[in-house]
């Protein structure tokens, strides 16, 4: 399962393009029934918590704030306003190993569709006890639901992204809402149903753990890229140097309206455009997806940062 952003597109042509919503959900509202949750949790609590709609009505009143809330104040999510965000934490198990689910509706993908949602850690204390989330798609026609403890995936076999994959701490997991992003791979060029899960998978958890804290998610979202009728143009982008030590040139006769740049988790690391000059000069070695927007629609490549 390819892990990155966009499949490459070839360097040297690019194509116009029209996206598509397949499907958005903001938790802006609780989980209807056409969403399931399961607490696979080794030792759960009595009453296993699960994935929850955000409810507060007050944060915390003590050093720290809960998700960028301030002192005393009432969270937001990524967009939609107050408690829009769906969360779960550390009191999944009372002492083990958390594997919490939470399962969507059915969403008709093909390959090449894209899979976008936000998340963040909840606390802005200083503290880190280290969070990991997976997000895992299963065809619809033949979902088993996870059930025999935290190892079963049930029929969740695909992975797409998986944010902080080996529990760093030091704020791995952001403490900011961050867009993460995958391709949808391996179910062929016409859409069937499937599954989405988001699984917050933590090792040494729980109350007396060493790792597991607070999370939340919003924006979820899969869209289609599709070819725009009539509008094919043989224009050439190129991108220099590449590799790049500190800016990278976009040339081409397209007339730049942004551009974008992934890590190859799918985290979406923030660039500045100078006119068509990008400051790569605060980025890690490292390969990156760089997504252009031109008049003509969006274009992406592969880039190496020295």
């Amino acid at each position: 399962m390819r892990k990155i952003l966009l499949s490459a597109f070839l360097a040297a042509f690019s194509f116009a393009s029209a996206q598509t919503t397949v499907y958005s959900y903001g938790f802006d509202t609780d989980f209807g029934t056409d969403w399931t949750r399961t607490n696979q949790s080794t030792a759960p609590p009595a009453t296993p918590t699960l994935w929850s709609k955000a409810t507060y009505t007050t944060a915390s009143t003590v050093t720290n704030s809960i998700f960028g809330s301030g002192i005393g104040g009432v969270p937001s999510g990524q967009a939609g306003g107050q408690n829009s965000f769906a969360l779960v934490n550390y009191t999944s198990t009372n002492t083990g190993t958390i594997s919490n689910w939470l399962i969507s509706p059915t969403v008709n993908v093909q390959d090449g569709d894209v899979v976008t949602f936000y998340t963040r850690k909840g606390t802005d204390g200083t503290v880190d006890y280290a969070d990991r989330l997976e997000v895992r798609y299963s065809s619809a026609a033949t979902t088993v639901v996870p059930g025999t403890g935290p190892t079963d995936v049930g029929s969740f076999t695909n992975l797409g992204v998986t944010v902080n994959p080996n529990q760093l701490t030091g704020f791995v997991y952001p403490q900011t809402w961050t867009q993460y992003t995958f391709n949808i791979t391996g179910v062929g060029s016409t859409p069937v149903p499937v599954k989405f899960a988001f699984r917050y998978f933590v090792t040494s958890a729980g109350p007396t753990g060493t790792n597991s804290d607070i999370i939340g998610i919003d924006s979820f979202q899969v869209t289609r890229t599709t070819m725009a009728t009539n509008e094919v143009t043989a224009s050439k982008l190129s991108i220099a140097p590449n590799p790049a030590t500190d800016f990278i040139q976009i040339g081409g006769a397209e007339k730049l309206k942004g551009v974008a740049v992934y890590d190859l988790s799918g985290r979406k690391i923030s660039v500045e455009l100078r006119g068509n000059s990008v400051d790569v000069r605060n980025l890690s070695s490292g390969t990156y997806i760089i997504e252009v927007e031109t008049d003509k629609g969006k274009f992406s490549d592969k880039f190496m940062k020295k």
